[in-house]
């Protein structure tokens, strides 16, 4: 069973992303064991204070490196983690590919900053994937830990219902998007859907998906300046 660690400093906000859906029926049929440590609970002055004002000045304030070197030498101790993982905007742009390599892993642990940011020597001492999930800044590394952890979970054998589904999605086999899909009314508000999925006609449709696919991800790599 893969287990996945987030060190959070507001542990609260990923209670409901965790325990949601796909994520909450893989802890249920004991795919993966996911556990959000606060980082409150490794400050030991007496008021559990986990940030500070940068050095150099500067707005906003910096999580301290004590807890996190406290939580995370203790979870060290414990385990050897395949990758420990640092989101941040200069990291490596995450893809399908790097979710393919961590859903194979056992251990993987999450570094979430918060505010302006953690003292760098976190990040320097443990980080051996410094991950960016696009060209945006977020309130705090919780919401990518939260994408990071389903884009992996949900490959991990026995998740998915279908165990075809996560092999077929879009990017799995390299840059390519699938093609539309469509389900009952073959009619809605005046919008049909394509004829050839309703001929039963399994080359037509097949060549028909391979085509839309085509166009689709050609459509994307352009607006994307891919190409």
């Amino acid at each position: 069973m893969m287990r996945i660690d987030v060190i959070s400093a507001v542990p609260d906000s990923l209670i409901s992303p965790l325990n949601t859906s796909i994520l909450k029926r893989a802890q249920e049929r004991k795919k993966v064991e996911i556990l959000v440590h606060n980082l409150r609970d490794y400050a030991y002055d007496k008021h559990k204070q986990i940030d500070d004002k940068p050095f150099g000045g500067g707005a906003g304030m910096l999580l301290k490196p004590e807890p996190f070197f406290e939580c995370i030498e203790r979870l060290l101790n414990e385990r050897k983690y395949d990758h420990i993982i640092f989101p941040t905007p200069g990291g490596k742009f995450y893809d399908q590919k790097m979710a393919n390599n961590f859903s194979l892993k056992e251990n993987l642990l999450i570094i979430a900053g918060h505010y302006k940011g953690i003292d760098d020597r976190v990040r320097e001492k443990f980080a051996t994937d410094e991950i960016s999930i696009g060209r945006y800044v977020l309130t705090g590394g919780e919401i990518a830990a939260w994408i990071i952890i389903d884009s992996v979970v949900r490959l991990i054998p026995g998740v998915l219902n279908d165990s075809e589904s996560a092999l077929n999605d879009s990017l799995m086999d390299g840059d390519i998007i699938e093609a539309p899909y469509y389900t009952r009314p073959a009619e809605y508000k005046g919008l049909k859907m394509p004829e050839v999925l309703l001929s039963g006609h399994e080359k037509k449709i097949k060549d028909w998906k391979e085509e839309q696919s085509k166009i689709l991800t050609e459509k994307w790599k352009k607006i994307n300046n891919l190409e």
